[in-house]
């Protein structure tokens, strides 16, 4: 061991080769101590917890009021369903309110005279007597079809001829016509 530090070789030029070792093995042997003894910059420990945001005392208050109302409705409920089971089990929905109304009889009052009034005019309109008289409208029209059968072509109980006998009749008709024109004038010159 007491020529470990003839096989040493220092960095830097020195004097005494052993004394540099020794040093250096200080030196080493502190860096080494505090590299164990160091501490993060960086935290790794999880953060600081705090109690009302853990337990949320609000939450557990709303759901204990939460309970609360239920367990009430339940107790309700069950002295209502004991009741029943102990009498006859009828249903109470008899509501004994009147229904009150500011403008009701006026409301009657007035429907009472439009009622009276309509039974007035009914009774006007049966007791008039009509102004037409219906027969001589009938015979009116009788007269009106006597003028439309004598000024129509055709009769009326008769059908009408086909597209060509039409057509024939209405070219005799038409040469019978320009043929008597000059015999009537000449028969009302004379």
């Amino acid at each position: 061991m007491a020529l470990q530090h003839r096989a040493y070789q220092p960095l830097f030029p020195t004097g005494n080769k052993y004394l540099q070792q020794k040093w250096d093995k200080a030196s080493y042997d502190l860096h080494k101590q505090k590299v164990k003894s160091a501490t993060p910059t960086i935290s790794k420990t999880p953060p600081k917890s705090y109690g009302h945001l853990a337990v949320k005392l609000k939450k557990l208050k709303l759901e204990e009021e939460r309970k609360m109302k239920i367990k009430r409705e339940n107790n309700m409920l069950m002295e209502k369903i004991s009741h029943i089971m102990r009498t006859t089990g009828g249903v109470d929905n008899k509501n004994s309110y009147d229904v009150k109304s500011l403008g009701k009889k006026k409301r009657q009052l007035e429907l009472l005279r439009i009622t009276n009034e309509n039974q007035m005019i009914l009774f006007r309109l049966s007791q008039c007597r009509p102004h037409y008289n219906v027969r001589s409208w009938h015979e009116d029209w009788l007269k009106t079809l006597r003028v439309m059968d004598s000024i129509a072509r055709y009769p009326r109980g008769q059908e009408k001829p086909s597209k060509k006998s039409n057509d024939a009749a209405t070219h005799s008709l038409v040469t019978n016509n320009s043929n008597n024109k000059p015999e009537s004038a000449e028969n009302e010159s004379s």
